[in-house]
């Protein structure tokens, strides 16, 4: 019975029309968007507690003339905690999850687990000790298999969290695989099927779903940056196992209509209670995260931004006012070159009447995306060069000599170490999760670390090989084996 007052009520607040785009807003994109080099874009906003305004530019996919709509579903990546955070609060309220419990209280493969004490408080203010590495991985594992999730979260319960919990912030999808599968375990429902059932249905999300592992046609098309330009990912499935982390797909309206739930100030899916303290910091040991959502006390804003392979999301909410705003984008950022942040920013702020000075220069990502992209060329042309002066490097002899040949191969090895080893572990993203994201850096950098080392070794294969050469530079004539290099008075 209250899942049916909640979709009459909801239902009707959404079947109010929607006005014509707001030319403010229309404005920034117009000053944005070709800077972003995004295909196409999507937003809605909510004034007063109703969606007041929503828009689209652009295409679904480069060479299609299908034009996105505010109707148009997106992955929204990571808004998508909000949905898990709602449906673990939902079964809070519901009396069958303790938010201070122990998750071994419902998950048994964290009965023996070092993870077996962290709460679900932790869980949803990322607290818990899991890394941003630790859920990174998840981008680059998938499987495709139903019990992708269950088989993630059993791995995460025998690795264990990589810090104490309780101690510090670390955003981490690994915390909301987990949650994820506690929705799972406690309604005995599928995550798709209870996010589906309890949130998109009752809030007439109708352009929404959860992904499932198939590929859905009505998608708007992913974009990767690609030196400077978008390449679509065409034919892309939604993944099961990130379903809780980063997997909801939906409309800017759809969007909208759950930003507007959880401004409303009223008990529908959620008390409003409850609601609030979603949007509240969770502890001291996350003072700008609360359950699913980031929270910024300096401009009273609650917001969630999304990153999925070839796509870029932000949801905000200004709760004191009843505002809020999602804007959708079908395309990655490059480093310096197609960046959306900026475009997305920009609506965002139109929209809630905040102030925005912008991202500033791109000049240092710039540069340094430029010499990845040059070192490669620049080690190749170092390699014909000491082929072109192999007598030099042979020539070579003494202490001094031998460090000027060692030293390089020891430099790039060390540099290659750094690329592909130590930048992924302080950025807490592997590179292969970064070549997924963006395949041109993860190209460069691969490329970089590789002919770094090549050439080194180059170096050092022609000084060993320095006695197959004639004086003049060509290769000797070497006789057949078994022949004397004497003329034979016969011929």
């Amino acid at each position: 019975m209250k899942t049916l007052v909640t979709m009459l009520v909801v239902g009707l607040a959404t079947a109010l029309p929607v006005s014509a785009p707001d030319d403010s807003v229309e404005d920034v994109i117009d000053g944005q968007m070709g800077a972003s080099g995004a295909p196409g874009l999507a937003y809605a906003v909510v004034a007063d507690g109703e969606i007041t305004s929503a828009g689209a530019r652009g295409v679904v996919e480069l060479g299609s003339d299908e034009e996105v709509t505010p109707d148009t579903p997106f992955l929204t990546g990571s808004i998508s905690k909000s949905f898990t955070a709602l449906s673990v609060m939902q079964l809070v309220e519901a009396g069958r999850v303790d938010l201070d419990a122990a998750v071994l209280r419902y998950l048994e493969d964290f009965t023996d687990s070092p993870a077996g004490d962290v709460t679900l408080r932790q869980l949803l203010s990322h607290t818990s000790g899991f890394s941003t590495l630790q859920g990174n991985i998840s981008h680059t594992d998938m499987t495709g298999e139903d019990d992708e999730l269950a088989e993630r979260v059993a791995r995460l319960a025998e690795a264990g969290p990589a810090h104490a919990d309780g101690e510090r912030w670390e955003y981490s999808n690994a915390n909301y695989q987990v949650l994820g599968r506690v929705v799972e375990v406690v309604s005995g429902q599928s995550y798709q099927a209870y996010v589906t059932e309890h949130v998109l249905e009752p809030l007439g999300m109708r352009d929404s779903f959860v992904a499932d592992g198939r590929f859905h046609a009505d998608m708007a098309t992913g974009h990767r940056p690609w030196f400077g330009t978008k390449r679509p990912l065409s034919g892309m499935r939604t993944q099961l196992g990130t379903a809780p982390q980063g997997g909801i797909v939906a409309s800017a309206n759809d969007v909208a209509r759950f930003l507007q739930t959880m401004v409303n100030g009223r008990a529908d899916v959620l008390s409003a209670e409850v609601k609030a303290e979603m949007m509240r910091p969770a502890s001291t040991a996350s003072p700008f995260y609360g359950l699913g959502w980031f929270v910024d006390a300096g401009n009273g804003t609650v917001w969630h931004s999304g990153a999925s392979p070839g796509y870029e999301t932000l949801a905000t909410m200004l709760p004191s006012e009843n505002k809020a705003v999602v804007v959708l984008v079908n395309a990655g950022s490059g480093l310096g070159f197609g960046e959306t942040t900026q475009l997305r920013n920009a609506i965002t702020a139109q929209a809630l009447g905040l102030d925005y000075a912008g991202e500033g220069s791109h000049l240092a990502q710039k540069a340094l995306f430029i010499g990845l992209l040059l070192l490669p060329g620049a080690y190749t042309l170092s390699m014909a060069w000491a082929w072109r002066h192999r007598a030099d490097l042979r020539a070579k002899s003494g202490a001094f000599g031998l460090f000027s040949l060692w030293f390089p191969l020891l430099t790039t090895v060390a540099a290659a170490g750094v690329i592909v080893v130590l930048v992924p572990e302080m950025y807490g993203t592997p590179l292969s999760t970064i070549t997924l994201f963006q395949p041109d850096l993860g190209f460069a950098l691969t490329a970089t670390a590789a002919t770094g080392v090549l050439w080194a070794a180059f170096r050092l294969a022609l000084f060993h090989t320095r006695g197959t050469d004639r004086p003049d530079g060509r290769q000797p004539l070497h006789a057949p084996a078994g022949m004397s290099h004497r003329t034979d008075a016969r011929t």
